[in-house]
């Protein structure tokens, strides 16, 4: 029983370690100031590609922020697949009122690989003059500062791309609040450790490119090798030796307001996505989130005749207090909801793990899809 104690005792203590590290190093490079980078005399012209479906609650304030960009030369590609879609009047409105800023509306569908934003995207990309090339989600709110803060991370002749994870902001909800403690403190703050050991990954919510680097890989459609076109981003910038850099100040996605099937579903995709595409970083998930340290510790304590129950409390609390500062420190969304939402988040995280073990089918931007798809098309 000795060795058992001592077992989950530094299991408890490994995983407290490497989660304070991981606050730590997100707090440095996120911590809040202002948004005002100058862009640099010598600024290179950058392309960014938009893709677009649908219009979504902060739709307009979204593809406005694109207008608004305090750089000197940069131009936008907004990428539809229907000529029918309800985004266009809105897209071509914003182009009206920004004359000045070179912008174009391409439609059309390449059919490329099972991701449908890919596919959307491949036009922008032929498309796209410059070297230094953006693919931004229709959700990302962007700063105006947002291409300089990007371009910042190219510190290296051997940075392939420089992304950032979507923060989440203005959340309307319980539910909303859940996802803000799934984004923010945890899986960020996870991006940032990862990089900082040598191991960052593309999330394609934010990506910029320098160009060069993938179309050695054979351009866009290369990124059809994978499901997901981050996963695919990642091992090919990985294949070059090449780095994936995240941005010192994260962009916001805008929620509203979201359900608990919303946020559920929407995690528990990307949760499939990461299994089939990194099998060997996934299986480790399941230390993720309070429970494991809790019961190790707790456990251990119990079989060292010590208070299983304040042991329990005092690690459940001590990590809450270190996102509750790394949410300060770095201006991220949380009030009086933020514990129990935090609660809410550790109790799904086993589920959501074990879900993802089981099952392969899900949905994405209305399309019946499963991650056996993904298998198929990188074997074929």
């Amino acid at each position: 029983m000795t060795i058992v104690a001592y077992i989950c005792a530094i299991w408890c203590l490994a995983l407290l370690v490497l989660n304070f590290s991981a606050v730590f190093v997100t707090a440095r490079k996120c911590r809040a100031r202002s948004r005002n980078m100058p862009a640099a005399e010598n600024a290179p012209p950058v392309s960014v590609i938009r893709p677009l479906r649908g219009v979504e609650t902060f739709s307009e304030e979204t593809l406005r922020a694109s207008f608004e960009f305090d750089y000197p030369h940069y131009e936008l590609l907004f990428c539809v697949q229907n000529s029918h879609d309800p985004i266009i009047p809105m897209v071509e409105g914003m182009m009206a009122e920004y004359p000045s800023i070179p912008s174009r509306l391409l439609i059309g569908d390449d059919y490329v690989s099972v991701n449908p934003k890919l596919n959307n995207c491949v036009k922008g990309w032929d498309a796209a003059r410059y070297d230094f090339v953006v693919l931004a989600d229709s959700n990302a709110l962007t700063p105006r500062d947002y291409i300089q803060t990007m371009l910042a991370g190219f510190r290296d002749d051997d940075t392939a791309m420089v992304v950032s994870m979507p923060i989440g902001s203005q959340p309307d909800g319980y539910w909303a609040h859940v996802e803000c403690a799934i984004l923010n403190t945890f899986q960020a703050r996870w991006q940032y450790g990862a990089e900082a050991i040598g191991i960052g990954f593309a999330q394609g919510k934010n990506m910029m490119w320098r160009r060069e680097v993938l179309d050695r890989a054979g351009g866009i459609r290369a990124l059809g090798s994978d499901i997901a076109e981050d996963a695919a981003s990642t091992k090919i910038i990985r294949a070059q030796g090449m780095k994936i850099r995240l941005v010192d100040m994260p962009f916001e996605q805008p929620l509203g307001r979201r359900t608990a099937r919303e946020v559920y579903s929407r995690h528990v995709r990307w949760a499939r996505l990461r299994r089939v595409t990194f099998p060997g970083y996934f299986l480790p998930e399941f230390q993720n989130g309070s429970f494991l340290p809790v019961v190790l510790g707790a456990y251990s304590a119990l079989l060292f005749e010590a208070d299983a129950a304040l042991t329990a409390g005092a690690i459940l609390t001590s990590l809450y207090a270190a996102e509750f500062a790394l949410a300060r420190v770095c201006g991220w969304a949380f009030d009086w909801r933020f514990p129990f939402a935090l609660l809410m988040r550790d109790a799904l995280l086993p589920a959501m793990f074990v879900d993802a073990c089981l099952f392969d089918d899900f949905v994405w931007h209305g399309n019946a899809m499963t991650v056996r798809e993904g298998t198929e098309t990188t074997a074929g």
